[in-house]
């Protein structure tokens, strides 16, 4: 998914998530393991914001792999649904959704708004 961010969005976005990773650390840190985890099993961010939003991700699917891993990965993905302040990540996610999940979750791992700036395709 190719999008374009502006820098005033990007920062209002960090903004967001350091105001989310001040109130609720343990929702913030459960974001982190699974954005971790997406890195790890190098499956695209844009496919575990689908999966926390209950969004069809389309063409986001990881190809080749194992029933097992991906059932392990939504269990994953599901405890972190299950927190019980997830709205105030959803809603996040939502408001900024036109960046693009990626970007969020690079935000959320400390990448900097300016460098997410120029048209990017991160998955």
């Amino acid at each position: 998914m190719i999008t374009i961010s502006s820098i005033s969005e990007l920062k209002t976005a960090k903004e967001a998530l350091e105001e989310l990773k001040k109130n609720d650390p343990d929702l913030f840190n459960q974001l982190l393991d699974a954005i971790n985890l997406t890195r790890a099993l190098h499956f695209k961010y844009q496919y575990m914001g689908c999966l926390l939003m209950d969004e069809e991700p389309g063409e986001n699917v990881p190809d080749f792999v194992y029933g097992s891993v991906l059932r392990l990965y939504k269990k994953e993905i599901q405890k972190l649904k299950n927190n019980a302040n997830i709205q105030a990540l959803k809603d996040i996610l939502s408001t900024y959704k036109r960046n693009g999940y990626a970007k969020l979750c690079l935000l959320a791992l400390d990448r900097t708004p300016e460098s997410l700036v120029s048209p990017t395709q991160v998955q």
